[in-house]
């Protein structure tokens, strides 16, 4: 009887690859081609642990900002294996009882939602969690979420994609997207692909391709990271109603793969999210690491079962992967303002429904009911040129539901997001 095996501990096959910026005349386009599995993983922890036991700062060779991210864009890395410890503190505000933040799970069967990756992805929007990931190139991937009591396991194996939890002893399959398979095809015969997942690398990408005028970039000393030496790039916002205070990365001295992503907030206190490798290994991992049998009596759900979900993931690209409370993911959003002040803004519900919570609960529509006492609980109401609405924060992202059916979202300050509203209200 095959079961999924633990990704092992100190050599569990990562997902890593080259994270180049996007500055120009040193961009390397190492674009890595994702499993839908992985990818979800990905989209939703923007968080990934704290880093681990520091035996003083390595003597390193000078280097210069701009040298060390031509390193990170020049590294092509495919081939790893370790563990990431993900630690995300967004202060969420509390939920009123029998509400949750994307909850869709049923957690005191342990399944959490099923072994379905979208029913995971808020799992780790906040607190402390222990990945287990490997790769092998961008065909081959696997990323195991560790509990105390159980794991779910996201295996890659070429066009075969795999989800387990063994909690509920469910599993998910489907086949990676035919477009995907072609995309990753030609990045492998033009060796500019590389693996991709809920790791360092993937958040020192996008964050280092965002980087541009907005952005002060400095090299700020060494440090050791999972018993390897690495130089500590900072970036600063010059902005400044953006709530980002810095992003910290450890580039691996040798090979320039992202080690360690730390982003602190601009009001202070501990990382909003801080992620990092506590083990890693960059020789190839075992082909059996990526194999995988549901295991006898699991419940196996395929994803053709859930209709649209390919058309969905497509159609998703570009937008917000979470959307506040009572928001559909399906509206396109319009993008305003530039580098750490961006602000992206969509459509809610509609006037008179949500996101402003005057819906049509009087008539039965609990899900309006639900969202306008939800909202009522924790959003504080602002008022300007564009009506009326309210303000949801953490401690990174702002958002600014109107009550005539407009939603405002970025990494910035309240008043940024009302000088927005109004803005577009005398377009």
């Amino acid at each position: 009887m095959a079961r999924i095996q633990p990704a092992p501990d100190p050599a569990d096959p990562v997902t890593s690859g080259a994270n180049g910026p996007s500055g120009p005349g040193r961009r390397k386009a190492v674009r890595y081609a994702v499993p839908v599995a992985v990818a979800g993983v990905a989209a939703a922890t923007i968080g990934i642990g704290s880093a681990l036991a520091s035996s003083g700062d390595p003597d390193l060779p000078k280097i210069s900002a701009q040298d060390l991210i031509a390193k990170v864009a020049a590294s092509d890395t495919q081939q790893l294996s370790g563990s990431v410890r993900v630690t995300t503190d967004l202060g969420l505000p509390s939920m009123p009882s029998g509400m949750s933040f994307g909850g869709s799970g049923d957690g005191a069967k342990g399944g959490k939602g099923g072994a379905s990756p979208q029913d995971r992805l808020t799992e780790l929007a906040s607190g402390t969690h222990t990945l287990r990931v490997a790769a092998d190139g961008p065909e081959r991937q696997r990323v195991s979420i560790v509990e105390r009591a159980a794991e779910y396991s996201m295996v890659r194996n070429g066009d075969q994609v795999w989800a387990y939890d063994s909690g509920s002893n469910t599993a998910y399959h489907a086949k990676a997207p035919q477009k995907q398979q072609k995309q990753q095809k030609h990045q492998k015969e033009s060796s500019k692909s590389g693996p991709e997942s809920a790791s360092p690398q993937e958040l020192a990408k996008k964050v280092l391709d965002a980087a541009g005028p907005d952005t002060d970039v400095a090299v700020d000393g060494t440090a050791k990271v999972a018993g390897r030496d690495a130089y500590q790039l900072t970036l600063k916002p010059k902005q400044d109603d953006t709530t980002v205070g810095a992003v910290r990365i450890a580039v691996d001295a040798k090979n320039g793969v992202p080690l360690k992503f730390t982003l602190a907030p601009k009001g202070g206190g501990k990382a909003v999210v801080d992620v990092a490798f506590t083990k890693v290994s960059f020789d190839k991992p075992s082909a059996s690491t990526f194999s995988f049998t549901p295991p006898k009596g699991a419940k196996v759900t395929e994803g053709s079962e859930e209709k649209g979900h390919e058309k969905g993931h497509e159609a998703g690209k570009g937008r917000l992967p979470v959307a506040p409370p009572g928001i559909g993911t399906g509206s396109a959003a319009k993008v305003t303002g530039t580098g750490w002040s961006s602000i992206a803004e969509f459509s809610g519900g509609g006037k008179g429904k949500l996101p402003g919570g005057k819906g049509d609960g009087a008539k039965g529509d609990k899900t309006s009911a639900d969202a306008a006492s939800l909202l009522d609980s924790f959003g504080t109401k602002v008022s300007g040129d564009f009506g009326t609405g309210r303000v949801v924060s953490t401690r990174l992202v702002n958002a600014l539901l109107t009550d005539d059916g407009k939603v405002y979202v970025g990494a910035v300050t309240k008043d940024a997001l009302v000088k927005a509203a109004d803005s577009a209200a005398h377009k």
